[in-house]
């Protein structure tokens, strides 16, 4: 199995127990080791009593982002500290699009930093992750069923 393989599977496996982000209309775009690539539209329930994206809307899909690309080595990883630091307000109508990178992993330990971008390009947000590798994987790596179609244009 590639890396990019088990990647895929480890997202897929996620994003079948992950009621949270497709409830609130996240998509997942794209998704290697150590990295993802996740989006969403802002709606207008999506607005604070400014008229822009609410912050904790953002956060969560900067978090969903560093999510998957913590767990991309089928390797159950779960956050330790997370900041954000918002630099331009998102709009209704505007579509965030959130990239996690792998920054360092040493041991159990990984740094992530996911960058939020809105249209044209505009950085919305800089979010930082640490994770933290817990015991358990997504899927047992000696059965290796076929990719899950919620990565190739599937279900996402």
């Amino acid at each position: 199995m590639t890396p990019e393989e088990r990647a895929r599977r480890s997202a897929a496996a996620m994003w079948r127990s992950d009621a949270a982000s497709r409830w609130l209309g996240l998509s997942l775009d794209a998704v290697g080791p150590g990295w993802a690539r996740m989006s969403f539209t802002v709606a207008p329930h999506h607005l604070n009593g400014h008229g822009i994206c609410h912050g904790g809307y953002i956060f969560t899909l900067a978090d969903s982002a560093f999510a998957f690309a913590c767990n991309s080595y089928n390797r159950v990883a779960v956050a330790q500290h997370n900041t954000i630091s918002y630099i331009s307000p998102a709009r209704a109508g505007e579509r965030l699009v959130a990239e996690a990178r792998e920054v360092s992993l040493q041991g159990r330990s990984g740094i992530y930093d996911v960058t939020v971008r809105g249209d044209g390009e505009r950085i919305v947000a800089e979010f930082r992750g640490c994770s933290r590798i817990i015991k358990g994987t997504h899927f047992d790596e000696q059965t290796a069923p076929e990719v899950d179609r919620a990565i190739e244009g599937g279900d996402t």
